[in-house]
């Protein structure tokens, strides 16, 4: 079918990073090796939560279910985004672009909600030690995973259904590393005011309040520990410093792209990159980091696999 502005688009140019041979070799080689300390990292904890007793806890069990989240979302971009790096012919399909795009949000959607469960989990922890392990039952575990999975999925449908049959014609580049909404909507043959405020809605401002929700509710515990137990204060702020660094590295680029989505703030690299290669990575650093608990296990899990290598 032909639209006034030529033919029905059926791939998408992205533009990606600009710049001579050798800068494109010194992208390529950094991000490879960040995707990799991305996955090695992210299964390290996740098989370290799993095969130590001492970490099957609440806080845990949402931390390897994070470190999956973070995964999944830098694989849904990054290996494209290598491999376009030293490609002469930068594109990708329009259902590959629709497909890069669900389960951006998909993912995305699922890991907000985890992010809102696990200051939940901190809060009874900090404010209810005693109560802690009837509260975050297994059951409920279950069921607030089962639940941040439901709410990706309902998310990144409500913006996909809309978005699967716009008509694209003519124009077809994306200033970007990957395909997301704001661009794509742009670059559709009809107006999109009404779709682009629903974008504004759903991820926008969803993100801005998730976010502020989320520091209000670590600003809550911290007030509540200081009134009821003050020397405790100092381990509350050292558990929870964690907690509020991935919160603003996982909202912050998300506010400026999508609270803004048809601003310039939505084709900016830099935040794209951000978000699906750096945080991802930043996120298992912090939690090994600033975590002894974590370290010793890992120490344990290294310590066995070289016993068992070694009694081959």
């Amino acid at each position: 079918m032909d639209y006034e502005n030529g033919s029905t688009v059926t791939e998408f140019i992205l533009v990606g990073f600009s710049g001579d041979w050798q800068l494109q070799t010194f992208f390529f080689v950094t991000f490879s090796l960040i995707y990799v300390a991305t996955v090695v990292g992210n299964i390290l904890i996740i098989v370290t939560v799993a095969a130590n007793s001492t970490l099957h806890s609440p806080m845990y069990f949402l931390l390897g279910n994070l470190s999956f989240l973070d995964m999944c979302i830098s694989t849904v971009t990054t290996p494209k985004m290598i491999r376009d790096l030293l490609a002469e012919h930068r594109s990708i399909s329009l259902w590959g672009c629709m497909v890069q795009m669900f389960f951006m949000h998909f993912f995305g959607g699922a890991e907000m909600t985890l992010l809102i469960v696990m200051a939940f989990d901190r809060f009874v922890a900090i404010c209810k030690p005693l109560h802690y392990r009837i509260i975050m039952s297994h059951r409920l575990l279950n069921t607030f995973v089962i639940l941040s999975w439901t709410i990706g999925f309902i998310h990144t449908m409500s913006q996909m259904v809309l978005t699967v049959n716009l008509p694209f014609c003519g124009h077809n580049i994306i200033n970007n590393i990957f395909c997301d909404l704001p661009l794509v909507i742009k670059l559709a043959c009809i107006e999109t005011n009404t779709l682009e405020l629903f974008v504004i809605a759903d991820s926008g401002l969803l993100s801005f309040i998730c976010f502020i929700l989320l520091l209000v509710s670590y600003t809550v515990i911290l007030v509540t520990v200081k009134h009821k137990s003050p020397g405790r204060l100092s381990k509350a702020l050292s558990t929870l410093s964690a907690h509020i660094i991935v919160v603003t590295l996982f909202f912050g680029p998300c506010i400026f792209i999508y609270a803004w989505p048809f601003s310039n703030f939505a084709s900016n690299k830099t935040f794209a990159v951000f978000y699906t290669v750096i945080t991802p990575l930043l996120n298992p650093i912090i939690y090994t980091l600033r975590n002894q608990e974590m370290q010793k296990a890992m120490r344990k899990l290294w310590t066995q696999q070289v016993s068992f290598m070694s009694n081959l």
